[in-house]
């Protein structure tokens, strides 16, 4: 039997748990339109509201911060990866703001003491310190103590907060309902008793507050940030504020380090783990050095205004989704405006996220430019730039693959990675379009007894690719091109006995009977218009082609799910589903597993692509798109 006092009364609310706040909202509103003046009650349901918004804020500010790799890697003090179980487990790290918002209300119902505060007084502040650290501190130390001491009540509540592999600052909050309760009397203490002397303000409170969940926060963050200077040039201070590091090894190693944000009370009883400062000080000295050196690296770039918006550093929660437009995020969209042009004119490649497989640290790295900057003629040579800068780096730090995502291995951009190999002959590490895994994806996705296919994008690398393949498998394949010069050179690429089953054709009227469309090249409703009912669109086109036809399937972009053991993955790629990737990630995966030495860019080598997608599914790889 589960205690009650281990879940929460709204745990089952979902989202809707933040009607909570409506009555707040509402009693506000009334007064504001209804009402000549606000009273107190109206204007401390408020600040109640004011204050849970400025939590939340202080909480997600953290996250992103915490989140930007390209900022805090080298600081990290648990290295690996916040998995999506670890995400969901902590969705609802939230639900202490509003149990506390509630408790106030309350109380504020039950107290004199919160009519008319002033907005400042210095003796209030003063008088909170003061009990917070003669009272809080050691509350929380002895009952934080007790929930490690006693078997039962760590099993039945405490271990939930410490479920989560790796702390992250929204880690701090998720705990269960019992051990919140004893936090909002931890933090009630300081402020009921200012409020008792009669020192109580307006900014104390809010202060009061935030700091404490600042100080939760910085606990919690496993990013180093407390200079161990300042320690050296003031030894006391140690003992006066936690670090991140120190708070950390209280969760590795549960017996020590117990405090709330003062280590003194750990000193005085026996519990301060004795490497508490050493190990501060080596991940505060190593900040400057790069860390550990990723063996694959796949180099993406932003797609739109909208993706920019789904990485794990904006929000982590809907990062750990697949990306959909979001109505919630348009108000964001014109701050994101202003980031792409500060992009455009000063931003580097940067490290995006990152997950680790059979001991190996893959990282994703993201080219600063957007979808629609790579069709800016004049934007090009800069793109490449950034392109050749990221494989020069990567050849600098011993990566072992390097895998070109979406447009930035762009035929027409620099013949699908031909240029950087071709003017850096030396390079040690692979640079890989991976586009073979994609074409065999896109393969296998086809139904086996297939016929007759009906190819758009033909003369593209994957279209040559595929066209060339299927042929051999005595496939009749209907390629939309208009230039004769491109068919026919296609065409003499294939066996002489394999010719008859490449076919030319310029109009789409000529595939109103053909069921298997692949699409490499956007067609538009009124070109689809000409498939027949039950048509399956299968498409490589980048972004997709529109959902049509009713009467027909869709498939998605060509992708593979990573490894059952994959580890510290957290985020979803763009629109793949959690754990898939797109197919050119995969293969670059692929190339890395199997310890290929050749560079992949270029024209596609159709003699590979089976012996790629068994090297895929050999090692664990699994195809998403198969049909039934």
């Amino acid at each position: 039997m589960v205690d009650s006092s281990s879940g929460w009364p709204w745990e089952n609310l979902g989202c809707f748990k933040y009607l909570l706040y409506g009555p707040f909202v509402a009693k506000v509103l009334y007064s504001r339109f209804h009402e000549e003046a606000l009273n107190a009650s109206t204007i401390l349901c408020l600040h109640v509201l004011i204050l849970c918004a400025l939590r939340g804020l202080v909480h997600q500010l953290w996250s992103t911060y915490t989140n930007m790799l390209f900022l805090t890697r080298n600081r990290r003090i648990l290295q690996q990866g916040v998995d999506f179980k670890q995400i969901d487990k902590e969705w609802d790290w939230d639900n202490f703001i509003i149990l506390q918002a509630l408790i106030a209300f309350m109380a504020s119902y039950m107290s004199p003491f919160v009519e008319n505060l002033p907005l400042w007084n210095l003796k209030g502040f003063i008088a909170v310190l003061t009990l917070h650290m003669a009272v809080s501190e050691p509350l929380y130390y002895w009952v934080h103590r007790h929930f490690h001491g006693n078997h039962h009540l760590f099993n039945l509540y405490h271990s939930f907060h410490h479920s989560s592999p790796v702390p992250q600052v929204f880690t701090a909050g998720n705990a269960t309902f019992l051990e919140h309760l004893i936090l909002t009397l931890i933090i009630g203490i300081p402020l009921l008793g200012a409020s008792l002397m009669g020192y109580a303000s307006i900014s104390m409170i809010y202060g009061y507050v935030l700091v404490f969940d600042f100080l939760r926060c910085l606990g919690h963050c496993n990013v180093e940030v407390v200079p161990h200077q300042i320690f050296e040039t003031i030894p006391f201070l140690r003992y006066l504020l936690y670090t991140p590091t120190y708070h950390s090894l209280h969760h590795t190693e549960m017996g020590t380090n117990f405090c709330l944000f003062m280590p003194l009370f750990d000193a005085l009883w026996n519990t301060l783990n004795g490497k508490s400062w050493e190990l501060h000080k080596s991940i505060s000295s190593n900040q400057e050095k790069y860390g550990r050196v990723p063996d694959f690296v796949f180099l993406a770039h932003v797609v739109d205004v909208s993706a920019a918006l789904h990485a794990p550093f904006v929000f982590r929660t809907f990062a750990s989704l697949p990306f959909s437009t979001k109505i919630f995020l348009l108000p964001l969209w014109p701050g994101t405006l202003v980031v792409l042009l500060l992009m455009w004119a000063w931003s580097k490649t940067f490290v995006y996220s990152f997950y680790q497989l059979r001991g190996r640290l893959h990282q994703t790295w993201v080219v600063p430019r957007f979808g629609f900057q790579y069709f800016l003629p004049f934007a090009t040579e800069g793109i490449n730039k950034h392109i050749e800068q990221a494989i020069l780096r990567a050849d600098r730090l011993g990566v072992k693959v390097i895998s070109l995502a979406a447009l930035n291995k762009n035929e027409a951009l620099n013949g699908g990675g031909t240029l950087f190999v071709n003017k850096h002959p030396d390079l040690r590490v692979r640079v890989v379009h991976g586009n073979t895994l994609t074409a065999a994806v896109i393969l296998d996705d086809l139904p086996k007894d297939v016929e007759e296919v009906f190819l758009t994008g033909a003369t593209s690398k994957l279209g040559r690719a595929i066209a060339l393949y299927l042929c051999r498998k005595r496939v009749r394949v209907l390629m939309l091109t208009l230039s004769s010069e491109r068919f026919e050179k296609i065409e003499k690429e294939a066996p002489v006995e394999f010719q008859s089953y490449l076919v030319q054709v310029t109009k789409y009227q000529a595939a109103r009977n053909c069921k298997t469309w692949i699409v490499g090249k956007w067609i538009t409703p009124r070109e689809q218009s000409w498939a027949p009912p039950g048509t399956h669109f299968h498409q490589f086109v980048v972004p997709p082609i529109l959902s049509f036809r009713r009467d027909c399937a869709y498939g998605e972009l060509a992708a593979m799910k990573l490894p059952d053991d994959v580890e510290g993955l957290g985020c979803c790629e763009y629109t793949m589903g959690r754990g898939v990737v797109h197919a050119c990630h995969a293969g670059g995966v692929v190339h890395l597993l199997e310890g290929w030495t050749h560079h992949e860019v270029g024209a596609i080598d159709v003699d590979r692509i089976d012996l790629v997608w068994e090297a895929a599914l050999k090692h664990g790889l699994k195809p998403v798109n198969n049909q039934d």
